[in-house]
């Protein structure tokens, strides 16, 4: 019998893939059945490791964020970016508890500062005025989220760096920048690739910490 944890974490990649393709061949019925099951696969994935409240906190507020964004309303867009935030708030607790501390890491902070710095003045001017304040303050969140990753460990920091990505991607979008050939499919590649290192990434650092004589990285249990 196999593994719950192997079985939810198989259903999320087909529930992925379904979406992806969903995604790359228009078909929107798919993409609108297989969206909403990427968060919850995820966080059962999470439950049967012995995750965190916290953990399956942030990833409802992802869900939350998912099925908003589903909408095509400005109303429902800021709501969904409100979700993501609280998401991110409950990812830099959760990194703040368990992360790595007294760790520097000036050429990380540097990236993400110039990154941030170079980006935000030029998108200000192609945004909707009533989004350009919402997006700036959660942008810098969403890169607080990033840098903090790295704290949990190179997997968890590779995960906040594609969700940078991955929003960088929706806010050129708004603006209305050239995109790469479908974009959304981008945007989602990149965004569940991120919530699935960051869980991966809490959990190994979490296991690890049970087990101190357990050199950190190495997993203690399969996916």
């Amino acid at each position: 019998m196999r593994r719950p944890s192997v079985v939810f974490a198989t259903a999320f990649g087909v529930a992925l893939a379904g979406d992806l393709v969903s995604l790359l061949a228009g078909w929107d019925l798919g993409h609108t059945v297989c969206k909403p099951l990427l968060m919850p696969l995820l966080a059962a994935y999470a439950v049967v490791r012995g995750a965190p409240r916290l953990l399956l906190v942030a990833l409802f507020f992802g869900w939350c964020g998912d099925v908003l964004l589903m909408f095509d309303a400005d109303a429902a867009f800021l709501a969904g970016m409100g979700g993501f935030a609280l998401g991110h708030v409950c990812y830099l607790v959760l990194f703040a508890r368990h992360g790595r501390r007294g760790e520097r890491a000036d050429f990380l902070l540097a990236t993400y500062s110039v990154v941030l710095v170079a980006t935000l003045p030029m998108l200000w001017p192609d945004l909707p005025s009533e989004l350009r304040i919402p997006v700036v303050a959660y942008s810098l969140l969403l890169t607080a989220m990033a840098f903090r990753a790295a704290r949990m460990g190179a997997v968890a920091g590779v995960g906040g760096a594609l969700f940078l990505l991955s929003d960088t991607l929706i806010a050129t979008g708004i603006a209305d920048w050239p995109q790469l050939p479908r974009p959304d499919f981008w945007i989602m590649l990149t965004y569940a690739a991120a919530q699935a290192l960051l869980v991966r990434g809490v959990l190994t650092r979490i296991d690890a910490q049970k087990a101190p004589g357990t050199a950190y990285g190495e997993s203690r249990a399969a996916v």
